[in-house]
């Protein structure tokens, strides 16, 4: 067993992750927080039999506890203003050889605090338990030989990269979701992260840790299909904008960033002991070029594209007449419209709660939204997200020396010259500010956004 690290975080930063029916191991310090495999870490038995096939390993379902007790630490604790917490997680594991390697630990350390900032680390302590998967293990069945993963959430940018990369029956499509979404034609495997977190309070809503999550569960279901080539949809504005313009006083979020996915390849070729590559071939194009390159392709509609969702809101606000819709303001709506406007494709006015832009006032623009509160909150949300889709286009006429540091920390991760980089992170820039200033002037110019952009939040007297 593992010993205790010294200079552990005080108490209260501990997580104890304990086996159903099991007492806290001795290695779990005094006052540690408990999460129990069963009652907080709760696994859902049709979705586990999805990744019940031929080749799953004890190391596999080991690496799903660990997703799910790094969430449950991720989201239990608040950050200080400083941000960086320090943690340590003590977890039950059945393949305790594998997880003993200095190498693992190091690359998974390393990972978590590249992704969320955090000081980790990890006591593997021997599992009493079997894995209740590995049993039944059937035999993949494919139609056709896959060629590439993708971690799928049937989004604007999962549908359309995937189409992209090849035939939909080379496409191994891996459900990114805690609930179970729309089958596609030839699903059958992997259908959703098979397990949730429970009772963790809620103190921290950052979850940094969720790419951790999707990365790990999507190299699973690839290991197990033999297949080396995981491609992340994502477009240059959601894999490089959060990290080119950090919110203010928190730290970058390099979720969809190409370092974060070097690292994860590291990680993931030493537990499991296979060769991945995270591949990311709309790195350079816009949202909105990535949608046009989409529709260019034979047989697709503007209805593929349109009945995708992208807003990531699911409280009260657009729950309307027993339907779900968009909330058309938050920085993921802002970029969809902006998007689907640059590649000419027309949506139904009722797509979203906030569907008028070009109103003056943004109150009467919201006014079908009941609750001062509500609409409170989609004021904050849509204020932010226009600010930083215009400080994202600004940063297109700024000198080359101001992109030094992430022109030289992107071109390292994909192994490419500083000059091709910069060349490709300007035209990206140029092609976002292009679409943002015609999604600006199609909205005219008395729209509440521009008023956002003054330095005005409520409307433009305020």
């Amino acid at each position: 067993m593992k010993s205790i690290p010294q200079n552990l975080p005080p108490p209260g930063k501990h997580l104890c992750v304990i086996e159903k029916n099991q007492k806290p191991d001795v290695a779990c310090p005094s006052g540690a927080v408990t999460a129990e495999i069963g009652r907080h870490i709760q696994f859902n038995a049709s979705v586990l039999d999805s990744f019940d096939v031929k080749g799953f390993q004890a190391v596999h379902y080991d690496l799903l506890i660990l997703c799910a007790a790094i969430e449950f630490a991720d989201r239990r604790w608040k950050r200080p203003l400083s941000w960086r917490r320090d943690l340590l997680l003590i977890v039950p594991v059945i393949d305790l050889e594998t997880w003993r390697s200095s190498e693992i630990i190091r690359s998974l350390k390393s990972v978590l605090r590249q992704l969320t900032c955090d000081n980790w680390d990890f006591v593997f302590v021997q599992a009493k338990n079997r894995s209740p998967i590995g049993e039944r293990q059937g035999e993949l069945h494919f139609a056709q030989a896959k060629s590439f993963a993708m971690g799928y959430s049937e989004g604007l940018d999962s549908r359309a990269v995937s189409a992209l990369s090849g035939d939909k029956n080379e496409a191994l499509c891996i459900r990114v979701a805690n609930h179970r979404q729309r089958r596609r034609d030839g699903d059958s495997y992997f259908t959703q992260i098979p397990f949730k977190v429970k009772d963790y309070r809620s103190n921290e809503s950052s979850f940094r840790s969720r790419g951790f999550q999707f990365a790990a569960v999507t190299a699973i279901a690839a290991h197990l299909s033999k297949v080396e080539r995981i491609v992340v949809p994502e477009s240059g504005q959601g894999a490089l904008g959060p990290v080119l313009l950090p919110l203010h006083n928190i730290y970058a979020d390099y979720r969809n960033h190409p370092t974060f996915f070097r690292m994860m390849e590291r990680f993931i070729n030493s537990v499991l002991g296979c060769k991945v590559r995270y591949e990311q071939p709309r790195l350079w194009s816009t949202k909105g070029q990535t949608l046009y390159a989409f529709l260019s392709l034979g047989g697709k509609s503007e209805s593929d594209l349109t009945s995708a969702r992208s807003c990531w809101q699911s409280r009260r606000i657009v729950n309307m007449s027993g339907s779900k819709k968009q909330c058309g303001l938050c920085a993921a709506c802002l970029l969809r419209r902006l998007s689907l406007q640059s590649a000419g494709v027309r949506e139904s006015a009722d797509t979203y709660v906030v569907s008028d832009l070009s109103i003056s006032d943004v109150n009467e623009a919201l006014a079908t939204i009941r609750q001062k509160a509500d609409r409170d909150i989609m004021i904050e949300y849509g204020s932010v997200g226009t600010r930083h889709l215009q400080h994202l286009a600004d940063m297109a006429t700024v000198p080359d020396s101001s992109l030094r540091v992430h022109v030289s920390e992107i071109s390292t991760a994909i192994g490419a010259t500083h000059e091709e980089t910069l060349k490709n992170l300007k035209a990206l820039l140029e092609a976002h500010g292009q679409e943002w200033t015609a999604f600006l002037a199609a909205q005219g110019d008395h729209s509440f956004l521009k008023s956002w952009m003054d330095g005005g939040r409520y409307g433009r007297s305020e």
